[in-house]
Protein backbone atom coordinates (compact mmCIF):
# COMPACT_ATOMS: atom_id res chain seq x y z
CA UNK A 1 0.00 0.00 0.00
CA UNK A 2 1.34 3.42 -0.94
CA UNK A 3 2.29 5.65 1.95
CA UNK A 4 -0.09 8.54 2.59
CA UNK A 5 1.32 11.83 1.28
CA UNK A 6 -0.80 14.08 3.45
CA UNK A 7 -2.31 14.16 6.91
CA UNK A 8 -4.93 16.64 8.10
CA UNK A 9 -4.74 17.77 11.72
CA UNK A 10 -6.27 20.54 13.75
CA UNK A 11 -3.90 23.17 15.08
CA UNK A 12 -3.80 26.68 16.55
CA UNK A 13 -2.01 29.72 15.18
CA UNK A 14 -1.65 33.29 16.37
CA UNK A 15 -3.05 35.78 13.84
CA UNK A 16 -3.37 39.53 14.01
CA UNK A 17 -6.85 40.96 13.40
CA UNK A 18 -7.43 44.38 11.83
CA UNK A 19 -10.83 45.92 12.60
CA UNK A 20 -12.17 47.96 9.69
CA UNK A 21 -14.58 50.69 10.79
CA UNK A 22 -15.22 52.32 7.41
CA UNK A 23 -14.82 51.26 3.75
CA UNK A 24 -12.30 53.92 2.63
CA UNK A 25 -9.47 51.61 1.59
CA UNK A 26 -6.88 54.36 1.13
CA UNK A 27 -7.53 55.65 4.63
CA UNK A 28 -7.32 52.12 6.04
CA UNK A 29 -4.05 51.58 4.17
CA UNK A 30 -2.53 54.82 5.48
CA UNK A 31 -3.49 54.13 9.08
CA UNK A 32 -2.09 50.61 8.85
CA UNK A 33 1.12 51.94 7.32
CA UNK A 34 1.51 54.26 10.31
CA UNK A 35 1.07 51.32 12.69
CA UNK A 36 3.52 49.14 10.78
CA UNK A 37 6.13 51.89 10.85
CA UNK A 38 6.18 51.62 14.65
CA UNK A 39 7.19 47.92 14.59
CA UNK A 40 8.09 46.87 11.03
CA UNK A 41 9.76 43.58 11.98
CA UNK A 42 6.73 42.47 13.97
CA UNK A 43 4.32 42.98 11.06
CA UNK A 44 6.53 41.95 8.12
CA UNK A 45 4.74 39.23 6.08
CA UNK A 46 2.31 38.75 8.96
CA UNK A 47 -0.91 36.80 8.24
CA UNK A 48 -3.94 38.97 8.90
CA UNK A 49 -7.65 38.47 9.53
CA UNK A 50 -9.97 41.36 8.56
CA UNK A 51 -12.82 42.05 10.98
CA UNK A 52 -15.69 43.78 9.16
CA UNK A 53 -18.41 43.63 11.81
CA UNK A 54 -18.58 47.45 11.96
CA UNK A 55 -19.23 47.81 8.21
CA UNK A 56 -22.78 48.24 6.98
CA UNK A 57 -21.92 47.83 3.31
CA UNK A 58 -19.88 45.31 1.35
CA UNK A 59 -16.33 46.59 0.81
CA UNK A 60 -14.23 45.94 -2.28
CA UNK A 61 -12.45 42.91 -0.86
CA UNK A 62 -10.12 42.53 -3.83
CA UNK A 63 -8.93 46.13 -3.50
CA UNK A 64 -8.66 45.78 0.28
CA UNK A 65 -6.61 42.59 0.03
CA UNK A 66 -4.40 44.25 -2.59
CA UNK A 67 -3.78 47.23 -0.33
CA UNK A 68 -2.77 44.95 2.54
CA UNK A 69 -0.39 43.00 0.31
CA UNK A 70 1.27 46.28 -0.75
CA UNK A 71 2.06 46.77 2.95
CA UNK A 72 3.74 43.33 3.01
CA UNK A 73 0.84 41.81 4.97
CA UNK A 74 -0.81 38.50 4.08
CA UNK A 75 -4.64 38.75 4.24
CA UNK A 76 -6.03 35.27 4.81
CA UNK A 77 -9.62 35.63 5.98
CA UNK A 78 -12.46 37.88 7.06
CA UNK A 79 -14.61 37.67 10.16
CA UNK A 80 -17.68 39.50 11.40
CA UNK A 81 -19.66 39.22 8.13
CA UNK A 82 -23.33 40.05 8.66
CA UNK A 83 -24.82 38.11 5.76
CA UNK A 84 -24.14 35.77 2.85
CA UNK A 85 -23.61 38.70 0.47
CA UNK A 86 -20.53 39.77 2.44
CA UNK A 87 -19.32 36.21 2.88
CA UNK A 88 -19.67 35.38 -0.82
CA UNK A 89 -17.95 38.61 -1.85
CA UNK A 90 -15.00 37.77 0.40
CA UNK A 91 -14.74 34.24 -0.98
CA UNK A 92 -14.81 35.62 -4.53
CA UNK A 93 -11.78 37.72 -3.61
CA UNK A 94 -9.92 34.62 -2.41
CA UNK A 95 -10.41 35.20 1.32
CA UNK A 96 -11.58 32.59 3.77
CA UNK A 97 -14.51 33.28 6.08
CA UNK A 98 -13.99 32.50 9.75
CA UNK A 99 -15.91 33.09 12.94
CA UNK A 100 -14.27 34.16 16.16
CA UNK A 101 -15.26 34.02 19.78
CA UNK A 102 -13.81 35.17 23.03
CA UNK A 103 -11.33 32.76 24.46
CA UNK A 104 -12.32 31.16 27.71
CA UNK A 105 -11.26 33.42 30.53
CA UNK A 106 -9.34 31.52 33.18
CA UNK A 107 -9.00 32.67 36.77
CA UNK A 108 -5.82 34.64 37.26
CA UNK A 109 -3.44 33.48 39.95
CA UNK A 110 -2.62 36.32 42.29
CA UNK A 111 1.03 36.56 43.19
CA UNK A 112 1.65 37.30 46.86
CA UNK A 113 2.43 40.91 47.68
CA UNK A 114 6.03 41.43 48.69
CA UNK A 115 8.44 44.32 48.91
CA UNK A 116 10.80 42.59 46.49
CA UNK A 117 10.16 40.83 43.21
CA UNK A 118 9.76 37.07 43.48
CA UNK A 119 12.70 35.13 42.07
CA UNK A 120 10.71 31.96 41.42
CA UNK A 121 7.12 31.28 40.34
CA UNK A 122 4.59 30.24 43.01
CA UNK A 123 4.12 26.48 43.18
CA UNK A 124 0.39 26.87 42.48
CA UNK A 125 1.15 28.37 39.08
CA UNK A 126 3.43 25.51 38.03
CA UNK A 127 0.75 22.99 38.97
CA UNK A 128 -1.80 24.42 36.52
CA UNK A 129 -2.36 21.79 33.80
CA UNK A 130 -2.27 24.31 30.95
CA UNK A 131 0.88 26.10 32.10
CA UNK A 132 3.91 25.74 29.85
CA UNK A 133 7.28 26.24 31.58
CA UNK A 134 10.52 27.12 29.79
CA UNK A 135 13.75 26.98 31.77
CA UNK A 136 16.59 29.15 30.56
CA UNK A 137 16.79 32.14 28.22
CA UNK A 138 14.64 32.55 25.12
CA UNK A 139 17.20 33.47 22.48
CA UNK A 140 16.92 35.80 19.50
CA UNK A 141 14.89 34.21 16.72
CA UNK A 142 13.10 31.78 19.06
CA UNK A 143 9.32 31.78 19.45
CA UNK A 144 7.51 30.03 22.30
CA UNK A 145 3.73 29.60 22.35
CA UNK A 146 1.49 28.31 25.14
CA UNK A 147 -1.89 27.39 23.59
CA UNK A 148 -4.93 27.53 25.87
CA UNK A 149 -2.85 28.37 28.91
CA UNK A 150 -0.15 30.46 30.55
CA UNK A 151 3.56 30.62 29.80
CA UNK A 152 6.28 30.77 32.47
CA UNK A 153 9.82 31.75 31.46
CA UNK A 154 12.49 30.95 34.05
CA UNK A 155 15.04 33.21 32.43
CA UNK A 156 15.31 36.18 30.12
CA UNK A 157 13.67 36.94 26.75
CA UNK A 158 16.30 38.27 24.35
CA UNK A 159 15.98 40.91 21.67
CA UNK A 160 14.41 39.32 18.59
CA UNK A 161 12.70 36.56 20.62
CA UNK A 162 8.94 36.22 20.95
CA UNK A 163 6.83 34.62 23.69
CA UNK A 164 3.09 34.09 23.16
CA UNK A 165 0.32 32.69 25.38
CA UNK A 166 -3.44 32.46 25.14
CA UNK A 167 -3.53 33.42 28.83
CA UNK A 168 -0.84 35.16 30.91
CA UNK A 169 2.94 35.33 30.57
CA UNK A 170 5.25 35.25 33.62
CA UNK A 171 8.89 36.15 32.91
CA UNK A 172 11.34 35.65 35.78
CA UNK A 173 14.06 37.71 34.16
CA UNK A 174 14.46 40.68 31.78
CA UNK A 175 12.01 41.04 28.88
CA UNK A 176 13.89 42.48 25.90
CA UNK A 177 11.99 40.83 23.03
CA UNK A 178 8.24 40.61 22.32
CA UNK A 179 5.55 39.29 24.65
CA UNK A 180 1.99 38.61 23.41
CA UNK A 181 -0.53 37.57 26.08
CA UNK A 182 -4.21 36.84 25.52
CA UNK A 183 -3.40 35.81 21.96
CA UNK A 184 -6.94 34.54 21.35
CA UNK A 185 -8.62 37.58 22.84
CA UNK A 186 -8.51 36.90 26.59
CA UNK A 187 -8.72 40.43 27.98
CA UNK A 188 -8.02 39.16 31.52
CA UNK A 189 -4.54 37.99 30.52
CA UNK A 190 -1.49 39.74 31.97
CA UNK A 191 2.23 40.01 31.40
CA UNK A 192 4.53 39.85 34.42
CA UNK A 193 8.26 40.54 34.06
CA UNK A 194 11.15 41.38 36.37
CA UNK A 195 12.67 43.97 34.06
CA UNK A 196 10.77 45.69 31.25
CA UNK A 197 12.97 46.48 28.23
CA UNK A 198 10.67 45.04 25.59
CA UNK A 199 10.51 45.58 21.85
CA UNK A 200 6.74 45.05 22.02
CA UNK A 201 4.12 43.98 24.56
CA UNK A 202 0.56 43.01 23.68
CA UNK A 203 -2.53 41.92 25.62
CA UNK A 204 -5.57 40.70 23.66
CA UNK A 205 -4.41 42.50 20.52
CA UNK A 206 -3.65 45.86 22.19
CA UNK A 207 0.05 46.61 22.03
CA UNK A 208 2.81 49.12 22.69
CA UNK A 209 6.28 49.16 21.21
CA UNK A 210 9.61 50.06 22.76
CA UNK A 211 9.39 53.82 22.09
CA UNK A 212 6.14 54.06 24.03
CA UNK A 213 7.36 51.90 26.91
CA UNK A 214 10.41 53.93 27.90
CA UNK A 215 8.80 55.85 30.72
CA UNK A 216 8.45 55.40 34.47
CA UNK A 217 8.23 51.61 34.21
CA UNK A 218 11.19 51.07 31.89
CA UNK A 219 13.72 48.62 33.36
CA UNK A 220 11.37 48.02 36.28
CA UNK A 221 9.51 44.94 37.50
CA UNK A 222 5.94 45.36 36.25
CA UNK A 223 2.65 43.69 35.52
CA UNK A 224 0.87 44.69 32.32
CA UNK A 225 -2.89 44.35 31.99
CA UNK A 226 -5.77 45.66 29.89
CA UNK A 227 -8.35 48.17 31.13
CA UNK A 228 -10.82 50.05 28.92
CA UNK A 229 -8.92 48.87 25.82
CA UNK A 230 -5.70 50.46 27.10
CA UNK A 231 -2.58 48.76 28.43
CA UNK A 232 -1.89 49.61 32.08
CA UNK A 233 1.42 49.18 33.89
CA UNK A 234 1.85 48.56 37.62
CA UNK A 235 5.00 48.03 39.65
CA UNK A 236 5.52 44.60 41.15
Amino acid sequence: MAEQSIELKGSSFTLSVVHIAQPDIEQVKQQLADKIAQAPDFFRAAPLVINIEKLSEVPDFSALAGALKELDLVPVAITGAKDDVMRNAARSAGLAVVSTGKAAVTQMISEPAAPAVATAPPAELLKQPNTKVHRGPVRSGQQLYAPNGSLVILGSVSNGAEVIADDSIHIYGPLRGRAVAGAKGNESARIYCQQLMAELVSVAGHYQISAGLQGDHWEQAVTISLADEQLTFDRL
